[in-house]
């Protein structure tokens, strides 16, 4: 079951205003992505990134360890968060976008575990806790799942 997706309060930007923030959105090494790899990256791990030969492009691969990490936007990835508050305007727009993205994740992880890879998701708002996010990232990473 999806659990729903909060109401923000309306819009206050024109539509060139909201257009000119929008292109501001990286989908490839964003704030969270730079912060997290940085961490991962101090404490010794090596990873490759946006492996275009899997399923989904994902953030972080592990190849060594078969290992994934996803990183997703609240927003953009329908997190029950606060941070991913749907705008009160354009409704018709951003629901079955933001449906259809939720519905692509599931799809995406499913298949990379399905070619034997291990898949931990990492939401923005968990990643204001750096600490502890970079610790539980650990202990995926050291964690050796029984073979299927």
């Amino acid at each position: 079951m999806v659990p729903p997706i909060r109401n923000s309060p309306m819009d206050t930007l024109s539509s060139k205003e909201r257009s000119a923030r929008m292109a501001l959105i990286r989908s490839v090494n964003s704030k969270l992505e730079l912060k997290i790899r940085r961490e991962i990256h101090r404490r010794g791990y090596r990873f490759r990134l946006h492996r275009r030969d899997l399923p989904g492009i994902p953030d972080v691969v592990f190849p060594s360890r078969n290992k994934i990490l996803l990183l997703h936007g609240c927003f953009w990835h329908g997190h029950n968060c606060k941070l991913a508050r749907l705008p009160k305007s354009k409704r018709e727009y951003w629901i079955p976008k933001i449906l259809a993205n939720r519905k692509r994740d599931g799809l995406v992880r499913r298949r990379l575990r399905a070619l034997g890879w291990d898949v931990m998701t990492v939401w923005e708002c968990q990643a204001r806790d750096l600490p502890h996010t970079i610790d539980r990232i650990e202990k995926f990473l050291r964690f050796d799942r029984e073979p299927r």
